[in-house]
């Protein structure tokens, strides 16, 4: 499925953002048992960004610029932020929560990647065209 993922240390406009995947970025939401959802320290969230990276041909680096046509992960289906000593997994820019309420009180920041946006039509895409 193209559900659409970017990984960070921190939120907010200085977050670091360390890539992105274009397909199944749900999957680390829905197992509290692996390493990027157990990550206790930013070392720790770091390593498993980085075994995701090596796994995945839909990775996009920093280095290869932003992905999106969109200029932040608000528009990103999940965003995952290392913060407050614990991974933080966020739809649409927001913790997702059971009381509407709390979720505008929930909403982060992220940094604008509008100058470093490098949209591209390939794999790292998650578009699907259908004949």
């Amino acid at each position: 499925m193209g559900t659409r993922a970017d990984f960070y240390i921190g939120t907010g406009e200085n977050a670091e953002w360390l890539g992105s995947v274009a397909w199944d970025g749900y999957e680390w939401q829905e197992d509290n048992d692996c390493p990027l959802m157990k990550a206790a320290t930013e070392q720790e969230f770091r390593e498993a960004v980085a075994a995701i990276a090596v796994k995945r041909k839909d990775w996009t680096s920093p280095q290869q610029g932003w992905p999106w046509p969109w200029d932040n992960s608000f528009t990103t289906d999940r965003a995952y932020a290392f913060c407050d000593g614990k991974t933080q997994c966020f739809e649409f820019g927001e913790l997702p929560s059971e009381n509407e309420e709390d979720d505008l009180a929930k909403t982060v920041g992220w940094p604008n990647m509008k100058d470093r946006k490098n949209v591209t039509m390939g794999p790292r895409s998650g578009i699907m065209l259908f004949g």
